[in-house]
């Protein structure tokens, strides 16, 4: 899918359809991008989100929530989606997979 391959900004969000406990099989079609600059994690198993987003190629990682971050935080994008962090080339090419995991502990 198209859309889902590209990094598109503005308001697009990619919901896709997948097999009851096909959670590696999702992990393949969201690693498969050039890009990894943000992802976004619902579902109410916190164990399942933290396994999947230790699994993300993304540098910022959302659970039940998405683009609610402090501007002053540190930031930046794997692959295609940024060079190194806060443009710095000291972290690139990084070791980390992530920069940062923010988690929205209400679920409703």
């Amino acid at each position: 899918m198209y859309i889902a391959q590209e990094e598109s900004f503005g308001p697009v969000m990619v919901i896709s359809k997948f097999k009851n406990g096909d959670v590696d099989g999702v992990l393949r079609r969201a690693n498969a991008t050039e890009y990894g600059l943000a992802s976004g994690v619902f579902t109410k198993d916190i164990n399942k989100a933290l396994y999947i987003s230790e699994k993300l190629e993304a540098g910022t990682v959302f659970i039940n929530t998405y683009n609610k971050t402090d501007v002053a935080a540190p930031f930046g994008g794997f692959k295609l989606s940024g060079f190194g962090k806060d443009l710095g080339k000291l972290l690139s090419p990084s070791p980390i997979s992530h920069l940062r995991v923010l988690i929205n502990e209400k679920t409703t």
